[in-house]
């Protein structure tokens, strides 16, 4: 009875949906063939509405026949207007061209940012573009989503050299980063101001810091996913840049050129990066170190797009980054490259597009210390997946199935003369189904991951849960909930002050320990994480926006190599139990050419390891960013940015005694009366128990852009990186008795050229 009032409820629907049609369609650039994502779709007069995704895709469905007027609104673009007949059974496919406005816009009404305000859940998700990246100061001339990263809310930065970003009490590894799909295993050069990340193929960035829904697996704090874009379509432009930190070069070819009566076009972008602060440093920041700043990198990156009909897409795209840094007492360099491809189809006559995906990476660190013991890891992997969407609706379903498999290599050799190793292959599967909707002031975003990792056997059930209530027009509150696993744990220990090295390994096949000796099952080598967030959102008059963000993060299942393994038969790494809360807040106001932008977190993270609770070496109790941005003059074409940032000590393991370290090379003969030992350093028991001073720095940048009859843009830039030359600590040198600084006061003068 059951089944047949299923077979007949589902008949009735396919009946009623038979009944209306629908309108879908791409919104382009006209000026350069670019898709617009996030444009505000709507049929004037009705309540059917949409807003484009990344690839600048819309969908209405079960429309009552008729005739329509579409409304295309986005912010400095022309609004559009498109006159539509819908018809039973039918489906509308439109390829829509729109054009920037030539009036500066003051204030919009509708936006694609408010759109999504209302009909989206957005928990802890920052969505960035490349204007809003290069408000911040250009340091070094270039601006850069490392820089950009550092002012949310709920991320810190743990140094300018060799900092890495740690986001709500999540370490590096349990963040996932994503370059057009394709897994980046390290994003971030030696030399903190940059990424891998080039700011000006970049079309998105979205940030979730923590809540991320479930087609995100395989990390248990945050996911960076960041898209390009497909290069001009229309004619052959690119840019050159250099600066005394690097150089800059950007092609973009339309190799089949996109027009308005034909649906077949095809782009290449190629874009390349090369650093030279190792040399320039020498002469012009000889101040910072007599040896010059030792960092050089170069990125290289290409994506070939091939559009075909309405909304259908297949893309390549590829890279190779280096990054070597050359200090006294280290070697340290590490090369990653990778390959994906993807199709996007959309079928004319169907509410249901699919996109596949295929991709490899690799990445290989290596570094060798003044004692000659190397260390090295490297990590190569596979993902192939499908991805469904099937439009609603005020909403849509997605569901998807994915593949990655990884092999894993490491050596290592500790203070005890203890190797380290692992080669190890694993294959996981992951399948996810979300259902989102938007109801009169309520939206949902319910939906569950399973995993399965293959090595250590063991399937974890993910639920993931995210809500939006509009309270009023401008106030909004959310909350959002979800269970996280990843199979991978890092060669780092989050005890670990100073280490440039950042090695992947996979789940042991061994059982872990905890600090007291206690053996736990093979499973518990999968890390997990439970997350907990509530958030409020307010629209106030002149445009200032207020973000309140409480969160909760418990890591239930954490894995350390355990660096203090002394004999064989000890453990190779220690289990442990963390937690990570605290309350972020963001205000934002615009006016006519100003910007400003604050944010303050406070923070708790902590680490159980069975024997005592430690804060781990990120914690940062107190952290501030104040940014202001100023465009001026008649055209527009200057402009001024200030960050500032104060953020309080991170915590330290504090020295107790010195002794001499005797080796014993020639065992019990050994005079150790007459033998000479190495200094020997005894550490409280107390794990960071120590806080180093508080951090602060000003960062300037002032811009001026040339347009030669809207051909060619030349824009001359100077920054200059704190500014008020702050002493802030990297290290202190227990051996030397020595305190290291992060960079000093650092001006740049820059140029780039457009066309």
């Amino acid at each position: 009875m059951k089944n047949i009032i299923a077979a007949l409820l589902l008949i009735v629907s396919l009946t009623a949906a038979a009944q209306k049609g629908s309108v879908k369609g791409v919104i382009y650039d006209k000026a350069n063939g670019e898709p617009i994502p996030y444009a505000t779709i709507k049929l004037t007069g009705t309540d059917f509405g949409a807003a484009t995704d990344d690839h600048g895709v819309f969908n209405i469905p079960n429309i009552p026949e008729g005739e329509y007027e579409l409304q295309i609104t986005y912010v400095g673009y022309e609004n559009h207007i498109e006159k539509v007949d819908v018809k039973k059974g039918k489906t509308v496919n439109l390829r829509i061209f729109i054009s920037q406005t030539s009036v500066e816009l003051q204030s919009v009404e509708i936006s694609a940012e408010k759109q999504r305000q209302r009909t989206e859940t957005r928990v802890s998700v920052t969505s960035i573009t490349p204007m809003e990246m290069r408000r911040l100061p250009t340091i070094g001339g270039e601006a850069d989503i490392a820089q950009y990263l550092q002012v949310l809310p709920g991320i810190i930065s743990t140094g300018d050299q060799g900092g890495q970003i740690v986001i709500r009490g999540g370490t590096p590894i349990q963040t996932k980063f994503l370059f057009d799909g394709i897994t980046i295993y390290n994003p971030f050069h030696s030399i903190g101001l940059f990424s891998v990340y080039e700011t000006d193929i970049i079309k998105n960035v979205d940030v979730y810091t923590g809540g991320q829904p479930a087609q995100y697996g395989g990390r248990i704090s945050a996911v960076v996913d960041v898209t390009t874009r497909d290069g001009n379509q229309k004619k052959f432009s690119g840019k050159v840049s250099a600066s005394p930190f690097a150089a800059h070069a950007l092609l973009e070819i339309p190799v089949v050129k996109i027009k308005e009566e034909r649906n077949l076009s095809a782009s290449l972008i190629l874009n390349s990066k090369v650093s030279y602060l190792d040399r320039t440093s020498k002469v012009l920041y000889q101040y910072a170190d007599k040896n010059g700043l030792p960092y050089n990198f170069y990125d290289v990156y290409g994506k070939f797009t091939l559009n075909a009909g309405r909304g259908n897409k297949f893309t390549v795209s590829g890279f190779n980054f280096r990054d070597n840094a050359n200090f006294n007492a280290a070697k340290y360099g590490w090369n990653t490259f990778g390959v994906g491809a993807t199709f996007l189809a959309i079928p004319k006559n169907s509410n249901l597009s699919f996109n596949t995906h295929v991709s490899y990476s690799e990445y290989e660190i290596k570094l060798t210390e003044a004692d000659g013991k190397p260390r090295r890891s490297k990590i190569g992997g596979f993902d192939i997946g499908m991805d469904f969407a099937y439009y609603i609706k005020n909403g849509e379903v997605k569901y998807g199935l994915n593949v990655e498999g990884s092999r894993t290599e490491f050596e290592f050799i500790n203070n005890y003369s203890q190797r380290y190793e692992q080669n190890q292959n694993t294959t996981d599967i992951g399948a996810y189904f979300m259902f989102h909707k938007y109801v009169k002031k309520f939206v949902v975003e319910a939906g569950a991951r399973f995993q399965y990792y293959g090595n250590i056997g063991a399937f974890s059930p993910e639920p993931r849960l995210s809500i939006k209530y509009n309270v009023h027009d401008r106030v909004r509150l959310k909350l959002a909930s979800g269970l996280y696993s990843q199979n991978f744990i890092s060669t780092k220990s989050d005890r670990d002050v100073v280490n440039l090295f950042n090695g992947f390994l996979t789940g042991p096949d061994e059982a872990p320990v905890d600090a007291t000796g206690k053996l736990y099952d093979k499973i518990r080598n999968m890390q997990r994480s439970v997350h907990a967030i509530f958030g409020i959102e307010v629209d106030l008059p002149k445009n200032i926006t207020l973000n309140i963000e409480p969160y909760y993060k418990y890591f239930w299942q954490l894995l350390n190599i355990n660096r203090y393994k002394q004999f064989n038969s000890d453990p190779n790494y220690l289990i442990e139990k963390g937690n990570a809360y605290g309350i972020d807040f963001l205000a934002k106001w615009e006016w006519k050419g100003l910007y400003l932008y604050g944010t303050y977190s406070l923070a708790w993270t902590n680490r159980n390891d069975g024997v005592q609770v430690y804060a781990p070496h990120f914690d940062r109790r107190h952290n501030v960013n104040l940014l202001a941005s100023y465009t001026f003059a008649k055209k527009k074409d200057w402009e001024v940015s200030l960050r500032w940032n104060l953020g309080s000590g991170f915590p330290f393991t504090q020295t107790q005694s010195f002794y001499e370290n005797l080796s014993f090379n020639n065992g019990i003969s050994t005079d150790y009366t007459t033998d000479n030992g190495n200094l020997g350093i005894i550490y409280t028991k107390e794990i960071n128990g120590g806080r180093l001073p508080y951090y602060h720095r000003l960062d300037f940048s002032i811009k001026k852009v040339f347009d030669i009859k809207g051909k060619v843009k030349i824009e001359l830039n100077a920054s200059v990186s704190n500014i008020y030359n702050r002493k802030n600590i990297f290290y202190f040198d227990r051996v030397t008795y020595n305190r290291v600084n992060q960079l000093p006061v650092l001006p740049s003068l820059g140029v780039s050229f457009s066309f």
